[in-house]
């Protein structure tokens, strides 16, 4: 009995769910086979293959060219998905094999078939050995799904689907159960625990994790997973598997941070999550005036823990000091932990710390980057005008670029004042571009970018921009609202709602989905619900006066126009709101019909240069004044007419 080891292009096929049919309709299940196997044969002989094996419910077949290998697949494949379908699963691999007459063994028949038990109904899935020789096929198109530890499979395998018309590309839903899926190189940091007794020590803790993202996010080949999605993990009891499991995170850095007056002690372990084992542990010991070589031995420790080679810039970022005070360090973070408070003490507190900071040391960039998003944010978490917040704004964000022009995050939020406030759209897009290409894996950086595409006409590129800004923080309420908010300005209604929720699975207290529910509701012509929506708005933001202009809003959107009316006419509502919601007023009028009064109120908008008139262009509630020609006017003003 002579053998022979070749190369082949193995194929498997089966039939899915065809033991239980077998027992349910016999006779179907035997039709269902017969097709499959005279539709092989047909292939087989028209690609010069051969079926080795045709038993029960599945084939295996042989080519010795893989593009007629995966023809023939996909020839099989979609005379399978005609009326009525017959549920098979297809998968290829290509390898050396041990041929004994009319049968092979071998490594590359078990790879095909761990393959096709993987694949999908409808579906071809190829292994990449495949994928490299048909990669240049015009007639074949192809798509990966990933890389997959698979069972009884040594080597991690990334897997393609085939995409030609016709063939199933399954979801990842589809794959779940099926192989162990790895993100090469994709890190989570999770919190530090702060192990002081002093609970006030809370933001060194999570300012060093923020440190340390901030400086792994400087090596080009490691994926960070969001600050976000990090802090969600703080205090968790989940296991790391688990954790890494539902971030996508192929590696988990955790520790652990004990500070006394001027005495540090951090403890570092860096895991492999898929397989839930130790790649290191360290500990660090010294002071306050260590902290920055600290960051940087962690950050090197997990570059050559994942083989990456560091390039010169690379390691001249991580090595980037800037201050050498920590005690403004120190300052600093507690201004940054202040921050995320996101309400008026805590804005206050930031810029306390943020200028004491500064006091220390005048050219630390980032206190100065910190104290502008600061002004900028309180715009919209205090009743303080943006217009009276401006200037303190800008010069802080000058100083910072002046001391650093390098910092990507400023240049973003430079971009944004510029197009907020001064509505300067040709300098905007300049500056958010220069901060995009500095810091290319900041979300908010691409978040905003996609509402200046928006808002200046161009939605496919902002879809790119703010799905670019979800993948990078898939957790982060703000980003998915205004996703949502993105499909409302869209017209897409439907999903604008599927948004909303996200972000309230994300925050059940996010405020400003109840906004986007009930302006989505509303379209779809849901009124009960946009009110309830609307209620829930007031309720939480406790901003009554605007709660109440958009029921004034949803009154008049549907036809209830003495009670819309009602609310205007209350003593004294114009006129609190026309010193911060002119748009608003504009939109109820617009609603009632009545051009006039919405024109007058979008003049006091743009003289007080309201930052939300810059969504006019594209907000549907302002259809029916578009071809009013005092609209274009308006559009002249903001600077968006084309």
């Amino acid at each position: 009995m002579s053998t022979l080891r070749q190369l082949a292009a193995i194929v498997f096929v089966d039939i899915e769910g065809f033991t239980a049919l077998m027992q349910r309709n016999e006779f179907l299940a035997m039709q269902w086979r017969e097709r499959l196997k005279r539709k092989l044969q047909e292939e087989t002989e028209k690609h010069f293959g051969k079926i080795l094996d045709f038993r029960g419910d599945g084939a295996l077949c042989s080519f010795t060219s893989t593009t007629e290998a995966v023809l023939a697949a996909i020839a099989v494949q979609i005379e399978m998905q005609k009326e009525p379908a017959v549920p098979v699963r297809i998968g290829l691999h290509t390898g050396d094999v041990v041929v004994n007459e009319n049968s092979i063994y071998g490594d590359g028949v078990n790879i095909a078939s761990r393959i096709e038990s993987f694949a999908v109904p409808g579906s071809i899935f190829i292994s990449g050995k495949v994928y490299d020789d048909i990669k240049n096929q015009k007639e074949i198109q192809s798509v990966s799904l990933g890389k997959f530890a698979l069972k009884n499979v040594l080597e991690q395998m990334e897997i393609y689907a085939i995409s030609n018309p016709g063939i199933k590309i399954p979801g990842e839903i589809n794959l779940l159960g099926k192989g162990e899926k790895i993100q090469p190189n994709q890190v989570l940091v999770l919190p530090f625990v702060n192990m002081s007794n002093d609970p006030e020590q809370e933001y060194f803790s999570d300012g060093l994790t923020e440190e340390i993202i901030s400086c792994l996010s400087q090596i080009h080949e490691v994926k960070i997973i969001s600050r976000t999605t990090s802090m969600k993990y703080k205090g968790s009891k989940e296991s790391l598997k688990n954790i890494g499991r539902e971030t996508g995170a192929a590696y988990v850095l955790e520790g652990s941070v004990r500070k006394a007056a001027n005495l540090l002690r951090i403890t570092a372990q860096f895991v492999d999550a898929h397989r839930d084992t130790y790649l290191w542990t360290e500990t660090y010991r010294g002071t306050l005036d260590d902290i920055f070589d600290i960051q940087e031995n962690v950050s090197a420790r997990i570059a050559e823990a994942l083989r990456i080679r560091l390039t010169k810039n690379e390691k001249d970022n991580l090595r980037k000091r800037y201050t050498d005070d920590s005690e403004a360090y120190q300052l600093y973070l507690q201004g940054r932990f202040f921050l995320k408070k996101r309400n008026a003490a805590g804005m206050k507190s930031a810029i306390r710390h943020f200028e004491k900071a500064i006091e220390k040391d005048p050219d630390y960039a980032l206190a100065w980057a910190g104290l502008a998003d600061t002004y900028s944010l309180m715009g919209e978490y205090t009743n303080i005008s943006r217009r009276e917040l401006l200037p303190k704004q800008v010069t802080a964000l000058n100083k910072a670029l002046e001391i650093d022009d390098r910092l990507g995050e400023v240049h973003i939020s430079k971009a944004t004042a510029l197009m907020l406030n001064d509505w300067d759209w040709v300098n905007a897009e300049k500056e958010f571009k220069l901060g995009i290409e500095l810091s290319p894996k900041y979300a908010t950086g691409h978040h905003w970018y996609a509402e200046w595409l928006l808002y200046s006409g161009f939605p496919d590129a902002a879809f790119e921009e703010i799905n670019l800004a979800y993948r990078l923080e898939p957790s982060s309420q703000v980003i998915v609202k205004d996703l949502g908010m993105y499909y409302y300005y869209t017209r897409q209604y439907e999903k604008a709602v599927e948004m909303a929720f996200t972000a309230l699975e994300l925050d059940p207290e996010f405020v400003s989905s109840y906004r986007l529910l009930s302006l989505a509701y509303l379209a779809l012509g849901n009124t009960e619900k946009a009110l309830e929506a609307n209620r829930q708005w007031g309720e939480k933001s406790l901003n009554w006066m605007k709660t109440e202009l958009g029921l004034a809003y949803i009154l008049a959107y549907t036809g209830q126009e003495e009670d819309a009316r009602k609310i205007l006419e209350r003593e004294g509502f114009e006129n609190e709101l026309g010193h911060n919601d002119c748009r608003g007023l504009a939109l109820v009028y617009t609603a009632l019909g009545d051009r006039d009064r919405a024109f007058h109120w979008l003049e006091q908008g743009i003289n007080r240069r309201e930052e939300s008139l810059t969504s006019i262009q594209t907000d549907p509630k302002f259809d029916p004044l578009r071809k009013d020609p005092r609209y274009t006017e308006v559009l002249k003003k903001i600077g968006l007419y084309r």
